[in-house]
């Protein structure tokens, strides 16, 4: 394993969103990597780094469940510590937004029931990272500063983008607001941007990674997709490690998502279940073969396979597109307001893309909120992407 420590993940099983079910798995994932008091101390500042993508109700899968969130801060309140429930969804980054998420997504409310802040502060500060291989500086939110610690509280989903939307990816929003556009527009490619993913995972420092994935979602995540039971809850020190375990449940090798393979090439982990050390339940009782995974948008998946050259004329004749379902659309604009090379406008009240411009991070569907937003995918670049 490169000389890589060989890391503890811990699978536990639950399989409803009963918040007494929940604590007693997180309890017993806490023993399994080696004791709460391991990670946190009385007094310190805690910030529960959630997946609040958009607007959705717990059920739809999109989001962290708020029982799930509700049972991790009762246990870390008890043990002493001040927990801040946060994160930059999609979109701008403003009080009004914020609120309106909390609410939509039950986390308002279980804030409220067990003692925990909600953060509304939406300044931004610049975090420095010298182990970053794309980024060297984030433009990130100022709570960071705030707390003592990182916890990273990521959804099950698969990505359409990525292929999986996990750990790794859920410190994506630590970037503020629409700097997390500005970021697709500099770096549309696959290779670049799942880079770009561990780095920022790098400068958040999560101490510890849990995954609800007692629902998660499969097929066009990370908010169009169908829920799917999974019955899983997943912890570790490592995000990288924690990642290849999710894939590996849900039947995805991991070395085909983009970010694991990325971290194998930084040696942050080899993407393979035997270099991990499994804690808690037989990963083969949760392995679902026939949970429903997005081809990859792009064609970087041929490199090594094919001379660039032809690579190119291939993504320039087979990129994926998004599609506008103008019967489904009501007209929010959210896919105009949040395109980051800004190529869609809205006409007679509906969405219109210039393919020209479009840089395929598929953003507009990620945030559309009645998915009336589908991806064509060429039948010739779904094969390719198998390869």
């Amino acid at each position: 394993m490169g000389g890589l420590e060989k890391q503890i993940v811990s699978l536990m099983k639950c399989t409803e969103y009963e918040y007494d079910l929940i604590e007693r798995a997180l309890l017993k994932s806490f023993e399994n990597l080696g004791g709460i008091s391991k990670f946190i101390n009385k007094g310190d500042k805690v910030l529960l780094k959630l997946n609040l993508l958009m607007k959705k109700k717990p059920e739809e899968a999109t989001t962290t469940h708020p029982i799930f969130t509700k049972a991790l801060a009762k246990i870390l309140i008890d043990h002493g510590a001040e927990v801040i429930i946060g994160d930059s969804p999609g979109g701008p980054f403003n009080t009004s937004i914020l609120k309106g998420i909390y609410r939509a997504c039950g986390i308002e409310k279980i804030a409220n029931e067990v003692g925990a802040k909600l953060n509304y502060n939406t300044n931004t500060m610049e975090i420095k990272n010298e182990d970053g291989l794309i980024l060297k500086k984030i433009v990130g939110i100022e709570v960071l500063k705030e707390v003592d610690k990182v916890i990273s509280v990521s959804k099950l989903k698969t990505h359409g983008m990525m292929m999986f939307t996990g750990a790794v990816k859920n410190m994506f929003g630590i970037v503020a607001g629409l700097e997390k556009a500005e970021y697709h527009v500099r770096m549309p490619n696959n290779e670049d941007f799942s880079n770009a993913l561990v780095d920022i995972c790098i400068a958040a420092k999560p101490i510890l990674s849990f995954m609800d994935g007692i629902v998660g979602m499969e097929g066009e995540g990370p908010s169009a997709g169908e829920p799917r039971k999974v019955g899983v809850i997943i912890g570790s020190t490592s995000p990288y490690e924690l990642d290849v375990v999710a894939t590996s449940i849900i039947g995805l090798d991991p070395i085909k998502v983009p970010t694991i393979k990325r971290c194998v090439e930084r040696n942050l982990c080899s993407g393979k279940l035997e270099d991990i050390n499994l804690m808690g339940e037989d990963i083969n009782k949760f392995i679902l073969n026939d949970f429903v995974i997005p081809e990859i948008r792009s064609l970087d998946l041929l490199d090594g396979k094919l001379p660039k050259f032809i690579r190119d004329i291939l993504n320039n004749l087979l990129q994926p597109k998004p599609v506008f379902n103008h019967d489904e659309c009501v007209g929010c604009s959210d896919c105009a307001d949040n395109c980051p090379p800004r190529v869609i406008e809205m006409v007679n009240n509906r969405p219109v893309v210039n393919l020209d411009g479009c840089i395929r991070c598929f953003c507009c569907q990620e945030l559309c909120p009645v998915k009336a937003i589908l991806i064509h995918r060429p039948l010739l670049m779904k094969l390719l992407a198998k390869l």
